[in-house]
Parts: structure tokens; C-alpha cells; sequence
């Protein structure tokens, strides 16, 4: 025998009911002996619910309401039904609806629906849809039979949640279905009392009739049809990778269902738990999935984890004080007390110090719950042993579950990893000996970061997911845009990392979708359905989003988008960026963003700060974490002044050569930028701080190469003028430099903690002799590599090499995070 359960989705519409009768049609083929149970059509129940209110309040409005109740069953009746077995169903429902117009009249007369009567409006939603659908399948050829639940399902008189009579319950079940061989068609949720009064039981009332009836008939299953795929890993409208759970135990359902799994409820298992009875959950509306298979049985190859769930909204509670310690009875008292204020605790928590005891409960509850822990320690409180009751809001509890976790050493580790990663802070945790649950308490605001984190980390190991949001599309953003397109096959299938746009922004427009920015015609897209560009509002709409692996990338020179960098990382979010500007603002600065980054658990990472795509930083970092000693750092670190004197030979004019250069887009707009030194300072500052030194841009010596008018000049056409001017200068330096076998070469310094700039002729022995191109090199000098030092040379300039780096620290935070 089986046992199957529709709910009110399932039943919502007559074309919906035609599909489960198909359904039922096939079990009937196959020469399957089952039993169906039937919710009330979806929505029904609220339906009556809001009728029996406005009738208790005198309202008539509630007629409105019952004629579309009647209307709608009647559609149903004409849509599923033909000729006798239609005239036979709209009289038992014209009888029935009746029935229930005549009692909310009487509601309307006193002014009052009490949880009695409500009991009995109620019932009339699954007697009306269970007896229309008898008919129909009676129409279809099945020997169906509708039975009122009332008949045969037994109860007290707690009206509105009445507790089963199981013996009788089980006595008249036994004996009505050896007397009625036919498909039982059976109203869910109802029952009756002493005296044939008509009662519910309470949530989940449906499921519960189903397992009742399983546990009686000694069923071989029990199948709940809904409108999911099954228990799935997650609450799929929070994580959207969400995927079917295909076996679990009783003791795993029970726990997703306490915290917040819709698809069943814990006391329907009950009678089917004591039977061992197993349950199915599948999808009327894909019947051919397999669902969700729920039984005693243990997989001890399975998953170390089954589920994640949540409750969504909670208070903590914290009693504490020192005379708490060692004082035997505390928590029974504290509990006692919230006993006699018939308050549940949904988690308890205590530390081996006995210094505090904190529970979880419903908001709605705290504040009741507070001046019954607080009447219970009144004389504690007076006497200063026990400190008033903590109270702390907008909450969440988050849990993973699973049997196989007692088998797995390190699931608690990977579950804290997890969350302190994406900056995830855990208020409480409790795990009880079984080790089936472990639960955490976290900011309501990172619910769905935590779920989304954990169902990463247990469930798409093998997939890390990755959110971007990119401020600046120019040149280098378009560029790091086009190689994380080309790329991204590759990378998911051989690096398991997907990496997903969410937020794109440049001067004029920024745009957001939280399943990723289609990487076709993004442009368009920014163009066309872009929102005035607002920096304040782009951080705020990241940092609101809260996604678990954010990464900020700025692909700026803009100050304004680096006075951001503070609170990005303040809100756990890592940052990847070719912007030089914070990091060679103040040295104070500069601390305080590292520090900050260190202390959240994130990423602040500037590789292309100084050499574009060449490892410089990175060089730097591994030879001092080695415990390598710097002596020395050189470096060629323009890739605009590389450019210029090595193109700059005897016979031209220094001038034509710096023109040449802004032509071609090595220069700033305005090429004193770079022949100033500005550039080359700030790269500089940033390799002295990273090996220690706190140099400051005035620390930094630079002589300039620049005669005092072409630097004073007004415009970039009069410094050129200017320049010309100076031809003569720099061609006297070119041709002494060639005479001696030299070449003239804008050198970076950082020796002996004094750091220079400045423009030096170089023979054939040194490394810098060799460069073409608007190469950068970078020469280590160190305890190590002293004797020949380490070199570090290729492009230090251009969007590709650029946005490669950036791509290339992506990828770095994307394996940090996992």
C-alpha cells in the first residue's frame, strides 16, 4: 500500500488536477494499491480564513469572497467533469456550500468565530477539493471513493492544532479499509472529536493524514507531492545553486524542516518515523524526477553534509554574571521560567566558563521572554551576581546538517574558513554530541552570504564562483573584460573558478545584475540600460548585495574611486586594482588600508602598481617572506621613459622623440607628468614601503632632467616650445653618453633606505644597457643574489599586459577564498 499526499499547488487548478490524475493513472496501470490524500485548492484556506474574519466583524464583504469560493469549485466541477458524474458532484457541492454560507451567517449574527468554528469553516477546502477530484477520478476509470477524514481520524478537542487519539484512530482506519477496497480518496488536515466535532491538526495537517494513515495501514511509503524537485540542499530563492538532496534520514529531514525547510514538517514524520515507514518527496509537476527519498537508513559514503538551512529572523538572549559560576540549578531555572511563559527556544548555547547562557527565540517572544528570565533573577540582579538580560536583534541562525558529519574530522573548520572569508561574523554557535546539526548565529544581512558561502564550501568545492564588480571600462576595464570572456571556459572547466560581472561602472553609467552582466555586447547594455553613474551609490549597491566572494576592481587613476578603498574593505570585500594612488598617498595611508584588509580576512592586492603584468610586487614579497635580506632595488620603472631613451639616439632631437612618444599614447596629456618623475615616484614609494620603509613623496629625490622654463611652462604647446629650446642639452648628454659606450637610461633607486631618481649613462655590464622598447626592468639586489641579482624585466605598460596582471589577482583572491 501506498500512501500519497497532494498539496495545495497541486491541486491549485483543474488543469493541474488533470496532471495528478495522470499520475495516479499510471500507479493504477502498474496494479499499485494507494490511498491519495488532498489538500484544499491553494489558496483556498486563506480564503476562509479571511471570510470567517470579516463576517466576525460584522463585515458583508465576506460574501464577496464565499461566492468565489463557490464560483471556483464549480469551474472546477465543469471542467473536470461530464453528464451524471457533474450533476451528481454540483449537488453534493450546492449541498456543502450551503452549508458553509449558513455558518458564516451565523459568525456575522454573533460577532464572533471562535477556534471551534473555525475548525469546521476550515474543513470545508479539503472536503470540497478531495470530493471533486473522487469524481473525476471515477470519470477516468479508477474505482475511487471519497472518505472525510472526520470519519476516521480521531482527536481532543485543541481546536486549531488537536492532538490524535491513535488507537481509536488506528482501530476505525484498519477497519474501513478492509471493508473498502477502492482508492480512498481521504481530506487532509481534518478530523473530529468526542461528540463528532469537527477539528484541524495544525500545521502541516495534510502531511500529518497521510502518515497517519501510512502508520496504520503499515504502508510501504508514503509519497508527499508538492511543487519542488524534493528537500533541496538550500532555500533555493537564497541560493540559487540550490540542487535536489536524492536520499536523507528522518533525524537529517527533521532538522532541515526545524529550520525552515518548507516541504515538510517535523511532526507529520512522527507516525512514519515510528514505523519506519520511508517517505518520498516528488514534483507534480515534473513526475518523472526521481525526488527526495527519506528513510532510517545511513549512506556512509554519502555527503559529510545533507543540507543548509536557515531561520531567517531571531533574538538572542544572554544571561551572564559572575555569580553564575558554579551555582548548580541556574539553567533550570532559567528555563523554568520560560517554561512557565510556554516560550520555545529554538538554539541554547553555553561556554564551559559558566559565565553566560544564550538562547535563540522568535523576536516576536524576546522581549516576554526577557522579564520572565528577569522576574526569575530578580534577587541575582539586586545583588549585582547576575547582569540584566542582553537582548540582540536581526539575527539569523544558519546551520548545516548531516549524519556523516560525526565521521568527518575538520567540517566545523571548513565551515568557520568559509564565513570568515567572506566576512561572515559568527555571534553564537551551538552543536549538540550528535554532531547532526552544527549551528551559527549571524547578522540577518549575511544570511544569504553565509548560506550561499557554506553550499559552496560543502556542495561546489570543485566550483568557486566568483562576483565582480568593475569600476572602469576604458582601455585597461574593456581589455580585462574581453580576457575574463575568452577565458572563462577554461578557467571553470580546468580551475574550477566562474567568474561572474555584476557590477560594470565608468564616468557616465553603472549597471547591476546579480546573475552576472552578460559579457556580449556589455557595452550596449551599459549604454542603454545603465543608471547615472554614482560612486557613492555603486559601493553602497555592492556592499547591499552582500554576495559571498565579492572582489572590487578598479581600473581607474582616479582618486575619488581610491578614497572608496576603506570602506570596500571594511565590508569584507576584496580589492584588485592598477590604481597608484592610495597606495602612494601618505604612508599612514598606505598602513592603515593593509592593516585594515589583514584584519577583515581580505585581499588588497596592487601587483600592476608598479610593472604593469610583471611580477615585481609579488618577486618582492616571496623573497622577504623567504627571509631573504634587500640590499638594493634599480629599477627602469617607465615604461614611457624606456620608450623615450631608447629611441633617442645621436643625430635627433630630444623634442621630436617626446612627440613621437604622445603620439603613439606613452605620455600623459601632459608629458612633464612623466618626464617629471611623478610616475616613476609613486611607483618607487610603493617598493620602498613594501620592503619596510616609511618614505613619504618628499622623501623621495628626484632630479629633474627638465630645464626650470619647459617645467614652469604655462601650456603643453609652450613647454614644447621650451623643449625645443633645450635640444642642444640633451643631445650633448646622448652624444657623451654613446662616446663612452653608454646608454642614457631614467633610473629608480633604493639603496641604503634613501630612494632617488635620475636620469644616468650605463655601460654594457649593467642590465639596464640591454633594454628595447618600452620595457621596464627591475634589478634585486639582496643578500642572496648579490653577486648577480635578480632581474625582472618585460612590458611595464599597455592595456593588454595591464589587465592580464588584474586578471592574474582575480585569480589569486579567487584561490585565496578557496
Amino acid at each position: 500500500m501506498r500512501v500519497l499526499k497532494f498539496g495545495g499547488s497541486s491541486v491549485g487548478t483543474p488543469e493541474r488536477i488533470k496532471g495528478l490524475i495522470e499520475i495516479l493513472k499510471g500507479y493504477y496501470s502498474k496494479g499499485e494499491r494507494f490511498t491519495v490524500v488532498f489538500s484544499a485548492f491553494s489558496g483556498v484556506t486563506d480564503n476562509l480564513l479571511e471570510m470567517s474574519r470579516l463576517a466576525a466583524q460584522g463585515d458583508e464583504a465576506y460574501l464577496e469572497l464565499y461566492q468565489q469560493f463557490r464560483n471556483r469549485h464549480g469551474a472546477a466541477i465543469a471542467e473536470l467533469l461530464t453528464s451524471s458524474l457533474r450533476q451528481q458532484a454540483e449537488a453534493e457541492m450546492a449541498e456543502s456550500h450551503d452549508a458553509l454560507g449558513n455558518l458564516l451567517k451565523g459568525i456575522i449574527l454573533v460577532r464572533e468565530a471562535t477556534s471551534r468554528t473555525m475548525d469546521y469553516v476550515l474543513s470545508f477546502g479539503e472536503r470540497s477539493s478531495a470530493s471533486i477530484i473522487a469524481h473525476a477520478l471515477q470519470q477516468e476509470g479508477m474505482p475511487a471513493a471519497f472518505l472525510d477524514a472526520r470519519r476516521i481520524v480521531k482527536t481532543n478537542k485543541d481546536f486549531g492544532n488537536a492532538k490524535v487519539d491513535f488507537t481509536s484512530t488506528n482501530k476505525l482506519i484498519k477497519e474501513h479499509y478492509a471493508q473498502h477496497p477502492e482508492i480512498q480518496v481521504v481530506t487532509g488536515f481534518i478530523g473530529t472529536s468526542k461528540g463528532g466535532l469537527t477539528t484541524t491538526l495544525g500545521r502541516g495537517g495534510s502531511d500529518y493524514t497521510a502518515a497517519i494513515l501510512a502508520a496504520a495501514l503499515n504502508a510501504s511509503v508514503i509519497e508527499i507531492w508538492t511543487d519542488v524537485n524534493g528537500v533541496l540542499t538550500a532555500d533555493p530563492r537564497k541560493v540559487k545553486k540550490a540542487f535536489t538532496v536524492p536520499k536523507m534520514t528522518y533525524a537529517e529531514a527533521m532538522e532541515m524542516s526545524h529550520f525552515g525547510a518548507k516541504v515538510i514538517y517535523p511532526p507529520t514524520l512522527q507516525p512514519a518515523l515510528q514505523k519506519n515507514i520511508p517517505l518520498y518527496i516528488k514534483n507534480t509537476f515534473n513526475p518523472g524526477f526521481e525526488g527526495t527519498y527519506i528513510s532510517d537508513k545511513i549512506d556512509p559514503s554519502g555527503r559529510a553534509v545533507t543540507g543548509i538551512s536557515s531561520i531567517n529572523n531571531v533574538s538572542l538572549l544572554t544571561l551572564q554574571g559572575g555569580g553564575m559560576f558554579g551555582v548548580p540549578g541556574i539553567a533550570g531555572r532559567l528555563f523554568g521560567s520560560l517554561a512557565n511563559g510556554k516560550i520555545s527556544v529554538i538554539l541554547i548555547t553555553q561556554g564551559s566558563s559558566e559565565h553566560s547562557i544564550t538562547f535563540a527565540l522568535p523576536p516576536e517572544l524576546a522581549s516576554k521572554a526577557k522579564r520572565c528570565v528577569e522576574q526569575e533573577f530578580e534577587y541575582e540582579m539586586q545583588k549585582k551576581l547576575v547582569e540584566p538580560v542582553k537582548v540582540e536583534t536581526n539575527l539569523s541562525v544558519v546551520a548545516i546538517i548531516g549524519e556523516n558529519m560525526r565521521y568527518r574530522p575538520g567540517i566545523a573548520g571548513r565551515l568557520f574558513q568559509a564565513l570568515g572569508k567572506n566576512g561572515v561574523n559568527v555571534v553564537a554557535i551551538a552543536q549538540g554530541s550528535s554532531e547532526l546539526n552544527i549551528s551559527v548565529v549571524v547578522s540577518r544581512a549575511d544570511e544569504a552570504k553565509a548560506m550561499n558561502s557554506l553550499h559552496e564550501a560543502f556542495f561546489l568545492s570543485d566550483t568557486k564562483e566568483l562576483h565582480l564588480f568593475l569600476v572602469g571600462v576604458g582601455l585597461i576595464g574593456s581589455t580585462l573584460i574581453g580576457q575574463i570572456k575568452s577565458q572563462a571556459k577554461f578557467l571553470k572547466e580546468k580551475r574550477s573558478l566562474e567568474l561572474k560581472v555584476v557590477g560594470l561602472a565608468n564616468s557616465k553609467k553603472m549597471l547591476f545584475s546579480e546573475e552576472g552582466i552578460s559579457l556580449e555586447g556589455w557595452e550596449e547594455k551599459l549604454k542603454e540600460e545603465g543608471t547615472a553613474a554614482d560612486l557613492a551609490g555603486f559601493v553602497e549597491k555592492m556592499k547591499g548585495l552582500n554576495l559571498s566572494n565579492t572582489i572590487f576592481v578598479d581600473n581607474t587613476a582616479n582618486e575619488k574611486v581610491a578614497h572608496f578603498y576603506e570602506t570596500i574593505l571594511e565590508s569584507s570585500i576584496s580589492i584588485s586594482t592598477p590604481n597608484k594612488i592610495a597606495t602612494s598617498s601618505s604612508y599612514l595611508q598606505y598602513q592603515r588600508l593593509k592593516n585594515i584588509a589583514a584584519r577583515r580576512g581580505v585581499q588588497f592586492l596592487y601587483e600592476t602598481n608598479v610593472g604593469a603584468g610583471l611580477p615585481i610586487l609579488s618577486t618582492l614579497e616571496d623573497l622577504i617572506t623567504s627571509g631573504d635580506r634587500i640590499i638594493k632595488i634599480e629599477g627602469v620603472l617607465s615604461g614611457t621613459m624606456s620608450f623615450i631613451f631608447n629611441r633617442f639616439r645621436e643625430g635627433m632631437k630630444f623634442s621630436e622623440v617626446v612627440k613621437e612618444a604622445k603620439k603613439q599614447g606613452y605620455t600623459e596629456p601632459d608629458p612633464r607628468e612623466d618626464l617629471g618623475g611623478t610616475d616613476v615616484r609613486r611607483k618607487l614609494l610603493i617598493l620602498a614601503r613594501e620592503i619596510g620603509l616609511s618614505l613619504e613623496a618628499a622623501d623621495v629625490k628626484i632630479e629633474s632632467i627638465l630645464p626650470t622654463a619647459a617645467e614652469d611652462a604655462p601650456t603643453v604647446e609652450a613647454f614644447f616650445e621650451e623643449l625645443e629650446k633645450a635640444d642642444d642639452h640633451f643631445s650633448k648628454l646622448v652624444s657623451s653618453a654613446a662616446k663612452a659606450g653608454k646608454a642614457l637610461r631614467m633610473i629608480a633607486s633604493l639603496d641604503q633606505g634613501k630612494a632617488s631618481i635620475s636620469l644616468q649613462a650605463v655601460d654594457a655590464s649593467h642590465p639596464f644597457y640591454s633594454l628595447d622598447g618600452s620595457d621596464n626592468m627591475i634589478v634585486f639586489t639582496t643578500e642572496r643574489y648579490k653577486e648577480r641579482p635578480l632581474v625582472v624585466r618585460g612590458p611595464g605598460a599597455g592595456a593588454e599586459v595591464t589587465a592580464a596582471g588584474v586578471f592574474a589577482e582575480i585569480i589569486r583572491i579567487g584561490n585565496y577564498l578557496s
